[in-house]
């Protein structure tokens, strides 16, 4: 995640979805101290990973746990005089709802989509709610992953030791694979698929401990075991050797070292996600594939209002989030 910018607020949220009866319906949540309707999110902690903070505010504001899918919109707007940036991915609820009305939020609501766009309080959110109807609704994140910081190279052969592949982390290295575990934790549990070299093996284990999951290791991603034709890429393996995540709604993270990873990037299958500002992961990189049975939302489009002031409502008096909102439909 990149830092903020001096005096910037840093909020994630999730717009939640779920099957309906008339569709993909979304949640919303009121405050009462803005009189608004919006996605729930809230602030980061300082040092807090941007996908922990989307997890744990919906779990505050919304009383459910969710596992996130794609990238979604981010918002930024001016509230009390500072920038405020807000990240938001699709969340599908994993736990019971759990909702208990409080004095930060008071209400939530499960609504269609066109609905949902019709009480939106602000324009922003909107842009939020077209980006998710804009795709499938459920995706599976196919994670790439460069070990964490291990023991030099030189280093390690100076010791005496021979064989690259054994090199371990860093004492650095073995805290962030702790803290990977966890905010890998934030999508739905899966496959876990890793290159033999040890340091990638450590850098997955604490999410694999998390979630229950098998490591397995893969000989392409492994740079030892590696054989290149005289192009000098890694030669692609047999079909079956392709990972058969994508399509199971669980998460696919994969680890290798360096010089594996272009491979790797080409072989997921889809588009790695944003980065730098809008920080989904400085690494883990990130990427949605379809489900093979999509649910798509849309179409959408917006519905200009056909006379002056026709507009819904503003921000109300005293709330911090200043962008009107507009008026939006289901085509």
């Amino acid at each position: 995640m990149a830092d903020p910018e001096p005096g910037e607020i840093r909020a994630a949220g999730a717009l939640i979805w779920r099957g309906g009866a008339q569709g993909i319906e979304t949640a919303l949540v009121h405050r009462p101290r803005y009189d608004d309707w919006s996605f729930p999110k809230g602030k980061a902690t300082p040092g807090e990973h941007v996908l922990l903070t989307a997890v744990r505010e919906v779990a505050e504001e919304a009383g459910v746990r969710v596992a996130l899918g794609r990238r979604l919109p981010s918002t930024h707007y001016i509230t009390q005089g500072r920038p405020k940036w807000v990240d938001y991915w699709a969340g599908r609820p994993v736990s019971p709802d759990a909702f208990a009305p409080g004095d930060e939020v008071d209400a939530m609501a499960w609504l269609p989509l066109a609905a949902a766009a019709e009480r939106l309080s602000y324009a922003h959110d909107l842009a939020v709610l077209d980006g998710f109807a804009a795709g499938p609704a459920d995706t599976t994140p196919v994670i790439l992953i460069r070990h964490a910081d291990a023991v030099g190279r030189k280093t390690w052969h100076r010791a005496g030791h021979t064989d690259d592949l054994d090199r371990p982390l860093s004492i650095k290295g073995e805290v962030d694979a702790q803290a990977l575990g966890h905010i890998l934790s934030s999508f739905a549990p899966g496959r876990v698929i890793s290159s033999a070299a040890q340091r990638c093996l450590a850098t997955v284990g604490p999410y694999a401990a998390l979630t229950g999951a098998v490591v397995e290791t893969e000989p392409v991603l492994t740079v030892a075991g590696t054989t290149r034709p005289s192009g000098g890429s890694p030669r692609s393996p047999p079909p079956g050797n392709r990972s058969s995540s994508a399509g199971t709604g669980r998460t696919c993270p994969g680890c290798s070292t360096r010089p594996a990873r272009p491979w790797a990037r080409r072989r997921s299958a889809g588009p790695r996600c944003t980065r730098g500002r809008s920080g989904c992961c400085r690494s883990p990189e990130a990427a949605s594939l379809p489900q093979p049975s999509t649910i798509r939302p849309g179409p959408w489009r917006r519905r200009t209002p056909s006379k002056p002031g026709a507009c819904r409502r503003g921000p109300s008096p005293g709330s911090p989030e200043a962008p009107p909102r507009r008026s939006a439909a289901i085509a």
